[in-house]
């Protein structure tokens, strides 16, 4: 289906892989230390080719519900909890082992849905992250099942992968799952679905194909896959849905192996200035010319080159950015509320820690959360 050509993962510049439960953790025996080996191996080579990499894991419950012998039943949510507790350390450590004999770091990120909603937890999420990545280190994230409740679970990784690609700005997402693709109907009880190789709309017909949950394992069924495609493609990213059971699924995957891509419409940073462009402004920054000019040369927004501020803004929130006669130059998300806008105006940002008694950002406007 479509006309576009599918991504190629090898090109990929910043990549999320989603993993599920049921290709990390063998309910009988535990961790499966050769795929997650060999997964390994596939992340190694993309950091070879100067791809950054982000793991989005699940099977901390399932790894946890086996060491404290919580058999097969469904769990409380307390015992989910408590399971997640003991499995988040040991998922950890086995990632940390695997990747460290490539030279890899890596470091545990714990989110919940409230950490992408929230622009101001947005905007501290998505630095760590960058900073992470710029660091060379492969994220592991994962819902933090110790203290989420029902209300704010994402309550599938496939979701939280989105979110997530959306939040690094990554271009592909690659979804390894119990399943090769997405299918016109559910291939377990109808024989005459086909899978889709690309996907390059997500129309109300291929929404309407979305069945429910096919594997026992997971909580993730073709319907939250089609809610993250529509989340990743939304924000510039390529998604695969693939079938990850074999050794080296990545590299499977740059192979041909069965899978639906769905196609991106933009590239991350145009999908992100869209999104930016049209939130409503809380609030206006003036800019001197100096600023104005700083700007237009592709750089952050100071708090030195601020002459005023108006409007009752918070953290994270969407302003308009001024030039000194008034003229509207873009929008920003703020990285200050606007009581310490007004307080660090026109001051160098070493002097940020003395004003407000924190050491804040230097940045007021982030150039990579701004449209001119």
């Amino acid at each position: 289906m479509g006309t576009l050509s599918a991504p190629d993962i090898r090109a990929a510049k910043r990549l999320v892989v989603k993993i599920g439960s049921a290709l990390l953790v063998d309910r009988a025996t535990g961790l499966k230390q050769g795929w997650l080996s060999a997964l390994a191996m596939d992340v190694a080579e993309a950091k070879v080719r100067g791809t950054d990499v982000v793991l989005v894991s699940s099977g901390s419950i399932a790894l946890g519900r086996k060491v404290l012998g919580l058999g097969i039943g469904v769990l409380t949510l307390e015992q989910s909890q408590a399971a997640a507790a003991v499995g988040q350390i040991r998922l950890a450590r086995a990632y940390e082992e695997v990747l460290a004999p490539h030279g890899i770091t890596t470091g545990q990120v714990l989110v919940t849905l409230e950490d992408t909603t929230d622009r101001r937890r947005y905007l501290n999420s998505r630095a760590t992250m960058e900073t992470l990545l710029g660091l060379g280190v492969v994220p592991i994230v994962n819902e933090n099942d110790t203290v989420a409740t029902d209300e704010i679970r994402f309550g599938d990784n496939d979701r939280l992968a989105a979110q997530i690609a959306v939040t690094v700005g990554a271009d592909q997402l690659v979804l390894l799952s119990d399943v090769d693709g997405f299918y016109s109907a559910n291939p377990k009880e109808d024989p005459t679905a086909i899978r889709f190789d690309l996907v390059d709309h997500i129309t109300p017909e291929i929404e309407a194909m979305a069945g429910d949950p096919i594997s026992g394992m997971s909580k993730g069924g073709m319907k939250t896959k089609l809610l993250a495609a529509k989340t990743a493609v939304a924000g510039g990213c390529a998604m695969a849905i693939m079938e990850g059971s074999a050794l080296r699924p990545l590299t499977a995957l740059a192979n041909g192996a069965n899978r639906t891509w769905f196609v991106a419409q933009a590239d991350p940073q145009l999908a992100r200035k869209r999104w930016i462009n049209a939130m409503k402004p809380r609030g206006e920054i003036t800019l001197d010319a100096g600023a104005v000019a700083a700007l237009r040369a592709g750089k952050s927004l100071l708090p030195a080159g601020v002459t005023r501020v108006a409007g009752n803004f918070g953290r994270g929130e969407p302003v308009s950015i001024l030039s000194p006669d008034g003229v509207v130059l873009g929008k920003g998300l703020v990285r200050y509320t606007a009581v310490e806008a007004k307080a660090i105006a026109g001051h160098r940002s070493g002097d940020i820690e003395g004003i407000l008694g924190y050491q804040g950002r230097a940045a007021l406007v982030h150039r990579d959360d701004m449209v001119i």
